[in-house]
């Protein structure tokens, strides 16, 4: 089954079969003017991979089993990576976890990229600045931790947590069930360098993608940065934006904290392939009730992520 980024691409993929199909029914055959000359010879001798794969060396190899189910058994690494490599991918593409996805409009996108959202789990090490901070604050939503806030040019944004990420643990400390100010006390009392942090990627929030119609819209309206109305027929109806969920990033760019003002310029000056990032207002409202608008508007890091 095909994944598709916006409604578009998949109507605009099943276009361009539809008229490949057609186009192969009634194609003819080339008409020869005289005797073929062969102008190469007709059979090649096949050159064999320098590395082979694991299949092409028999269900056992050094005492080991290497059938299709041991390997997927055993090593669900390397099936994962043989399925990723044996993806169509266009040479606009990027070779990434986006590599499967059918994107005839939207595939030279790098707001889908930078936007996407994979629910992995990472580990980073972070420091601490000159002041003893790691530049990130939390927040407990259903005995899990949560980040709410990034401060702009903190060891925190440039190791690459981001807004709604699940820390996991800390040094190697399982913090599920803590309250923001143990957490707070785990990086104050952590040493300057070495800080072994742990992350769920944003496991709350989802993307959308869209594409701006001959007027520059993409068909929703927002205040506060929470998505109050969509426009009937427009393309963030049709690919499934809701409303009373609040703007987190555009095209990956951080929007947390800004003027609706400039939430906009960035969806015009954004292409015409718009990435939203967006949350329940419900859970978003519960990670930041405890935090002043202040602190939102001239902390929070607004940096996009650097592919």
């Amino acid at each position: 089954m095909s994944l598709y980024p916006t409604l578009e691409d998949m109507n605009v993929d099943h276009l361009m079969k539809a008229q490949a199909q057609i186009e192969s029914q009634y194609a003819l055959p080339k008409i020869s003017s005289g005797p073929a000359i062969p102008s190469a010879p007709a059979e090649f001798p096949s050159m064999s991979p320098l590395y082979p794969n694991l299949e092409d060396l028999g269900l056992d190899y050094m005492g080991l089993e290497l059938s299709e189910e041991a390997i997927a058994r055993n090593m669900p690494e390397y099936t994962l990576a043989t399925r990723q490599n044996m993806a169509v991918i266009s040479p606009n593409e990027t070779r990434n976890s986006l590599s499967g996805m059918i994107a005839p409009l939207s595939g030279q996108s790098m707001a889908l990229q930078k936007a996407f959202v994979t629910n992995g789990i990472r580990e980073l090490i972070l420091c601490k600045d000159k002041d003893g901070k790691v530049g990130v604050r939390v927040h407990s939503v259903n005995n899990g931790v949560f980040v709410c806030l990034v401060s702009q040019n903190s060891p925190a944004a440039m190791a690459g947590l981001r807004f709604g990420d699940q820390i996991l643990s800390i040094n190697e400390v399982c913090v599920a069930g803590y309250s923001m100010d143990q957490v707070h006390t785990l990086f104050r009392n952590a040493s300057i360098n070495g800080i072994k942090v742990v992350i769920r990627d944003r496991p709350l929030e989802r993307t959308v993608s869209m594409l701006k119609d001959s007027m520059g819209y993409v068909g929703f309206q927002f205040k506060n940065g929470k998505i109050i109305a969509l426009i009937k027929d427009s393309s963030a109806a049709r690919n499934g934006l809701l409303t009373d969920h609040q703007l987190l990033e555009i095209n990956g760019k951080n929007v947390v904290g800004m003027k609706d003002k400039d939430i906009t310029v960035e969806i015009e000056n954004g292409g015409n392939i718009i990435t939203v990032t967006v949350i329940p207002s419900y859970i978003y409202d519960h990670m930041v009730k405890k935090m002043s608008s202040s602190l939102l508007k001239n902390l929070m890091d607004h940096s996009a992520l650097d592919l």
